[in-house]
């Protein structure tokens, strides 16, 4: 089932874009030759017009082959007017950048949603609205901490905990940490609620987490869930997109400028194996948080396509600013050089990153 939403989550997120760069071609006219899903070799095709529609065997991404993109392509005098090279600079850059602006419109609709869903959310009043079914909540786990070793998940229920004779219901963050401490020597029973199902679980305490007293390792607080009306939804929707995308565009210009320095950790780097994990972790805790982290990858893959690189949308669009500011087409050997050096090198950096992810999953 993770894979399963995986696919399912990347399939949106490159049909959105793709379809963003289709739909404003086709909107001025320029002719549109395939519509691909994955990269070549192609599986299978179907046409419809003159658009061919494909299915390929590489996954991760997605294309759309515009008439006129290939600027060593051979045109006929009939159908220079639905050439994108001989369209105006603006309207190149309003094809190149609408896919961009599809993902950030994806993840403001499914942020949106998520607040009509239900978000987790602390208790007392968020967005102007209480916080309803408040209960203690696992939200952190420690690696190779006695609760990770035992199985417990963030996102789990705290229903109670007993140790002997003493039992705690129902209990609050404060008095969760105080019975967890209290308890000098043997196992803790900790009842929780996981996807609607009551789970046990045995867990030892351990000082080696913290010095003065006995942890188990795991963060809690209360949280409920906040549901909006569909016009707050909207509108909170909108703030929190543009409030993820500053964050996540400045997170990633100090990952570039630290990469160029040497000193980048690509330990929070995650590629397609990490970001399936990240959707199992987010499938057990919700319809609500999976579609945040889908929207998350959204405005990832939206503000990556901006960096002008060769290959990606933004370099595309360096490109197209450099030929109005030079009043003439950068040389064809030049273009597709620079293109076709640019996706090996993405290539290989996909292959990297997916390396670590494998390598992860075996420390």
């Amino acid at each position: 089932m993770t894979i399963f939403l995986f696919l399912v989550i990347l399939a949106v997120l490159v049909l959105v874009h793709e379809a963003g760069h289709f739909l404003v071609a086709k909107f001025f006219k320029i002719r549109v030759d395939e519509f691909g899903f994955g990269f070549p070799p192609r599986l299978l095709s179907f046409s419809r017009g003159e658009t061919r529609y494909s299915l390929n065997l590489i996954p991760f991404g997605g294309f759309v082959k515009i008439f006129g993109e290939d600027p060593t392509e051979e045109i006929k005098n009939d159908e220079a007017h639905r050439n994108f090279s001989h369209k105006p600079r603006s309207v190149q850059a309003l094809v190149l950048v609408a896919g961009i602006l599809g993902n950030f419109l994806l993840a403001w609709l499914l942020i949106s949603v998520g607040f009509m869903v239900g978000l987790p959310a602390p208790e007392g009043e968020q967005w102007g609205v209480p916080v309803a079914n408040t209960a203690l909540t696992i939200i952190e786990v420690l690696p190779d901490s006695p609760a990770e070793r035992a199985g417990l998940r963030a996102g789990d229920t705290i229903l109670s905990f007993s140790h002997g004779v003493r039992a705690l219901e129902n209990p609050s963050p404060d008095a969760a940490s105080a019975f967890i401490s209290d308890t000098s020597d043997g196992a803790i029973s900790v009842s929780v609620e996981r996807g609607g199902k009551p789970l046990l679980f045995a867990i030892e305490p351990t000082r080696a987490l913290i010095e003065w007293r006995p942890a188990i390792g795991i963060a809690m607080d209360m949280l409920g869930v906040v549901r909006l009306p569909i016009h707050r939804a909207l509108f909170f929707g909108a703030k929190a997109t543009a409030l993820l995308s500053i964050e996540v565009g400045r997170s990633l210009a100090l990952f570039i400028i630290d990469a160029f320095t040497g000193t980048a950790d690509i330990k929070n780097l995650a590629g397609p194996v990490g970001i399936a994990g990240l959707v199992g972790q987010a499938r057990a805790l919700g319809a609500a948080p999976l579609l945040s982290l889908a929207a998350l990858i959204s405005i990832n893959l939206a503000l990556i396509n901006l960096i002008p690189f060769p290959a990606l949308d933004g370099g595309r669009l360096l490109f197209v600013a450099i030929e109005a500011i030079r009043r003439k087409a950068i040389p064809a050997k030049i273009a597709q050089t620079a293109n076709a050096v640019g996706f090996i090198l993405l290539l290989l950096f996909l292959v990297f990153v997916t390396y670590h992810d494998i390598a992860r999953l075996f420390n």
